[in-house]
């Protein structure tokens, strides 16, 4: 089976199912638990965008000229609180429109600790998912992507705002209170929530009252107690047995991968 990686498509269920994307085609990786699995790098890349090859990867899986006209991969995607669309400089104001412009939510996971996050209200749960979070709890649900980012690095002046993946990958969470660190946190920064809602009016942020503690599982059959990487740039074939799947990585008994970093790498499946 010869296709393009892209991010695993997810289903929460206990264990979360997975499915390898090799363009319009998917392999469920469950059904490989226990079983050798590989595939190897074709040394092609075809941009996710404009379909055209490059010999790098940008922004998990665009050419270089996408990358720098494309929103999605605006460094305002990985830090919201500096979105300029109000500014009218968004590269695709159709596309901040769609994708930005909405509602999100901002809420606390269990990855490799605790953590905050945001992300679309259409993104839930895949968006714990692929961040290996264990717990998660949303908190609040704000108008825009920008606001999200103005409530979430106020939280994350008090607590982490990124995943330690070595950590996330060993399983070794400690199951954390999310609803009681979530009273702490929002009453620890009330005056930001104040100030937010004073410059954006105060239908900008929702503290939810009805939290659901999402618990996820996921289908792992032994964690790695030594963790190596695969590099698709540097040795082409990844091959052994499945002994699990967490966040957006393979754990091999040989190694792990990020099969999200090779978005756009043409592969061919040999299993």
């Amino acid at each position: 089976m010869l296709g393009h990686l892209d991010k695993m498509r997810v289903e929460l269920d206990s264990p979360v199912n997975y499915f390898m994307r090799l363009d319009e085609q998917e392999v469920p990786l469950n059904d490989y638990l226990g079983k050798t699995v590989r595939f190897e790098f074709k040394q092609a890349i075809h941009c996710s965008a404009c379909g055209k090859k490059t010999k790098k990867s940008y922004s998990q899986g665009h050419c270089f000229v996408c990358m720098k006209k494309l929103a999605r991969c605006d460094m305002c995607i990985l830090k919201p609180e500096t979105c300029h669309f109000a500014q009218g400089t968004c590269r695709e104001p159709e596309w901040g429109e769609q994708h930005c412009m909405i509602p999100h939510y901002v809420y606390l996971s269990n990855t490799s600790g605790l953590k905050v996050g945001i992300t679309r209200e259409n993104q839930l749960p895949t968006r714990w998912i692929d961040q290996g979070a264990t717990q998660a709890l949303a908190i609040a649900k704000v108008s825009s992507r920008h606001v999200s980012g103005l409530l979430e690095i106020a939280i994350a002046e008090h607590v982490a705002d990124k995943t330690n993946w070595r950590a996330m990958l060993k399983g070794e969470q400690v199951d954390i209170d999310l609803s009681a660190e979530a009273d702490r946190l929002l009453e620890t920064v009330a005056p930001a929530i104040e100030q937010i809602a004073l410059e954006r009016g105060a239908e900008a942020i929702e503290l939810l009252a009805q939290r659901e503690n999402v618990a996820i599982d996921y289908p792992v059959l032994e964690y790695p107690s030594k963790i190596t990487s695969f590099n698709l740039d540097k040795a082409p074939l990844v091959e052994g047995t499945l002994m699990g799947i967490k966040g957006q990585y393979l754990l091999l008994d040989t190694g792990v991968i990020n099969i999200r970093k090779f978005s756009s790498y043409q592969v061919e499946w040999q299993c």
